[in-house]
C-alpha cells in the first residue's frame, strides 16, 4: 500500500465478506451487539427478497428521505 511518504508498505486487508466472517469468529461478549446487528440486517435483507412489498416500501422511504415527492416516485417512471 502506498503511504503518505510515497513508500510502499505491507499491510493486511480484507473485503466485506472477510470482515463479517472475522467479526463472527470473535468470542468476546463485546462483539455480541455487532453480531446481533449483522444478524438483524441479514434477516431484513432476506425478508425484502422474499416479500417484494417490503423492498418497495424501503425504496420509497429512501427516495422520500432524499427529497423526492411521492408523486415523482409513483408517476415519473411510468412512461
Amino acid at each position: 500500500m502506498l503511504v503518505r511518504d510515497g513508500k510502499m508498505r505491507l499491510t493486511d486487508v480484507a473485503d466485506t465478506e472477510q470482515l463479517f466472517r472475522l467479526i463472527q469468529s470473535i468470542p468476546s461478549p463485546k462483539a455480541e451487539p455487532f453480531k446481533m446487528w449483522l444478524a438483524q440486517i441479514g434477516r431484513e435483507r432476506i425478508d425484502k427478497i422474499e416479500d417484494l412489498e417490503i423492498g418497495i416500501d424501503r425504496l420509497m422511504e429512501t427516495y422520500l428521505k432524499k427529497g423526492y415527492s411521492k408523486e415523482w416516485i409513483i408517476n415519473d417512471n411510468k412512461a
